[in-house]
C-alpha cells in the first residue's frame, strides 16, 4: 500500500461558531478539476461496499459529508509509476478532506460506523455508461481485505 501517482488527498478547514460550522468544499481556481460537468450525491447504508469500478475519460472529486467511509483506490495504469499500488484514505464527517481520483484509478469504498455515509462528487464529464467499468469487490488483481478495520 502507498500513495497512487495523480491521486490528491486535501483536507478541508472546519470553522465552527456558537450556530453550528462552515466548509468550503471546492473552488475552481485551486481545483485539480480541470472542468465540473455534473456534480452527484450517493448515500449507502453502514457496512455497505461500493466497489469496484473506473473510468477511462473521466476524473473524480470525492467529498463524504456525512458518516465515515474507507475509500479503495487501485492503480492499473500501463504507464503510471505506482502501477498496482493500492491506496486506502479514510474519510467523513469525523476526517474532512477531498479526494481527487484521475481517470483510469479504480476506486470504491465501504461505509464504516453504524450510520448512513452521504458522498458528494464532482465529475468532468457529464455520466457516460459507456465510460463506466465494473470489478468485482474481491478482484483477486487488487487483493483487498474488506474485513481489515482502518485505523
Amino acid at each position: 500500500m502507498g500513495e497512487i501517482e495523480g491521486v490528491v488527498v486535501e483536507g478541508i478547514k472546519t470553522m465552527p461558531d456558537d450556530r453550528g460550522f462552515f466548509r468550503e468544499i471546492f473552488r475552481t481556481k485551486e481545483s485539480v478539476l480541470e472542468s465540473v460537468s455534473q456534480l452527484s450525491t450517493t448515500m449507502s447504508y453502514p457496512g455497505v461496499i461500493k466497489a469496484f469500478h473506473y473510468h477511462e475519460k473521466q476524473d473524480d472529486l470525492w467529498y463524504c459529508m456525512k458518516g465515515m467511509i474507507q475509500a479503495v483506490l487501485f492503480d492499473q495504469r500501463a504507464a503510471a509509476t505506482t502501477k498496482g499500488i493500492t491506496q486506502v484514505i479514510t474519510m467523513g464527517e469525523h476526517k474532512p478532506v477531498t479526494l481527487f481520483i484521475p481517470h483510469g484509478v479504480v476506486h470504491g469504498y465501504k461505509v464504516l460506523g453504524n450510520e448512513p455515509a452521504w458522498l458528494v462528487y464532482a465529475t468532468t464529464r457529464v455520466y457516460d455508461p459507456q465510460d463506466e467499468f465494473r470489478l468485482a469487490h474481491d478482484d483477486a488483481n487488487i487483493s483487498f481485505d474488506w474485513t481489515v478495520k482502518p485505523r
